[in-house]
């Protein structure tokens, strides 16, 4: 009973992400054919097409992709950073035990890649995609677990999202390190500063979504025109929003009883309305629910469908629509080498990471998870997608000729390692046959 009460909030959020990777596909297949076809140039003009505040003084526009890119994108990363922080907190990451076996999965997954892209680059050019490989996109890959149902136990897509958590992680900082431009430090330590008063009214347990909200859509400003970018914003605002309840369970039922009593004493009359009385009582019973739960929790809970089911998708739409009309415009040293990454820098980086550590007695792995199940997962972890695009766009904003080709080796790549990771899953043996990692 237990088990089941801690796990069905997991199961939820792997329903929520395996429907988000149905839409996402969904929007790939719309962008593609819509870029392909007669009204292609309609597709490009969209979003293109700029958007901002015109006045005498003052003017801000972009064009919609980049208010889609470096706006509801920092949405999707302040999200991520209410994941990491539960996880890091409460979580699956929240002790070396329960961390270490995801680590050791996510620096094979993300180092290997890497090495392998700059191996066998050979243009000083599109060298500078070598972070394209290195994340992981969590609503494809679990809405490919949940297809393959009782073939794949629950722990594994525990395993896979706590790793997917850290591969996030990895890409947050790269993009923060070496895909900002040139920094205003003047603008950044304003940031900065805000955001220190938002950690300092955290940490003495004040929180108010008007405040942050204010506060988040100027650090998200000054992100932008210091140089960093702003999706990175998103990420240390989520780090201000306290976890933790303002009163505990015991003094909720407490309040809650004593709400019941007075809307039961209160309904004597039986009117068909309710009396001041009760109303005062449904108001003290809103306060008292707002003050027991968890602001991030709430936040999170509030944020992830607009994320999956909005953000995400969108996002998708606009920046999956390749052009593809002949391998003239393409880049193919870029794209087989960002295919080859994901493929096989995913599938052999972590399965193999993951082993040697295992041999070594650095990590432990559930006994339901068998090393098939291990070189499976690694192969669908080479589905970047969302994260890749996102750094790919990124990494070519400055020689936008590589972008098609990146993305054309992301959805290959994406495509081909979904497919192996399926079938070495879906095909895998079953627990009685299986040669469960030796302790």
């Amino acid at each position: 009973m237990i088990k089941k009460v801690f796990l069905t909030p997991f199961q939820k959020f792997v329903k929520i992400e395996s429907f988000s990777g149905i839409l996402l596909m969904l929007a790939t297949i719309i962008a593609l054919v819509w870029a392909n076809s007669p009204f292609g140039d309609v597709y490009r003009e969209l979003w293109q097409y700029d958007i901002g505040i015109i006045t005498k003084t003052f003017e801000f526009k972009k064009p919609l992709i980049l208010w889609i890119n470096d706006g509801l994108m920092a949405i999707f990363f302040f999200l991520i950073g209410l994941e990491i922080k539960r996880e890091l907190t409460i979580g699956e990451l929240n002790s070396p035990k329960k961390i270490a076996f995801p680590l050791v999965g996510a620096i094979g997954g993300m180092v290997i890649p890497v090495v392998f892209f700059l191996l066998l680059n050979n243009n000083p050019e599109t060298a500078k995609g070598w972070g394209i490989p290195m994340a992981t996109d969590i609503a494809f890959s679990l809405a490919i677990l949940n297809v393959l149902g009782k073939k794949v136990p629950l722990s594994l897509k525990v395993f896979l999202t706590a790793f997917a958590i850290v591969d996030d992680i990895g890409a947050v900082l790269v993009i923060a390190l070496f895909y900002s431009g040139s920094i205003n430090t003047t603008l950044l330590l304003v940031a900065i500063l805000m955001l220190a008063f938002l950690y300092f009214l955290s940490y003495k347990g004040y929180y108010s979504r008007f405040i942050m909200f204010f506060f988040g859509v100027i650090i998200w400003f000054l992100f932008l025109k210091s140089g960093i970018h702003p999706t990175v914003a998103g990420i240390l605002l989520a780090f201000s929003v306290p976890i933790s309840q303002k009163i505990d369970t015991s003094t909720f039922l407490n309040q809650l009883e004593n709400v019941f009593n007075n809307i039961k004493k209160a309904s004597v009359l039986k009117k068909p309305i309710l009396s001041a009385e009760q109303i005062q009582s449904i108001d003290n019973l809103n306060d008292w629910s707002n003050k027991f739960q968890s602001p991030l929790q709430h936040l999170e809970h509030n944020l992830h469908g607009w994320v999956a089911y909005f953000i995400i998708p969108i996002f998708a739409l606009a920046n999956a629509g390749v052009l593809i009309s002949g391998t003239e415009n393409l880049n193919i040293a870029l794209v087989t080498n960002i295919i080859i990454c994901l493929v096989l820098g995913k599938g052999i980086g972590i399965s193999l990471i993951v082993l040697i550590a295992k041999k070594i007695k650095l990590i432990e792995v559930p006994h339901d998870i068998s090393f098939t199940h291990i070189l499976g997962v690694s192969f669908i972890a080479g589905i970047g997608f969302t994260m890749a695009i996102f750094i790919g766009s990124l990494a070519f904003a400055s020689t936008p000729e590589y972008i098609d080709s990146a993305k054309i080796g992301i959805l290959i790549g994406s495509l081909i390692s979904a497919i192996i990771g399926y079938c070495i899953l879906r095909f895998n043996k079953t627990k009685a046959e299986q040669v469960i990692i030796k302790e």
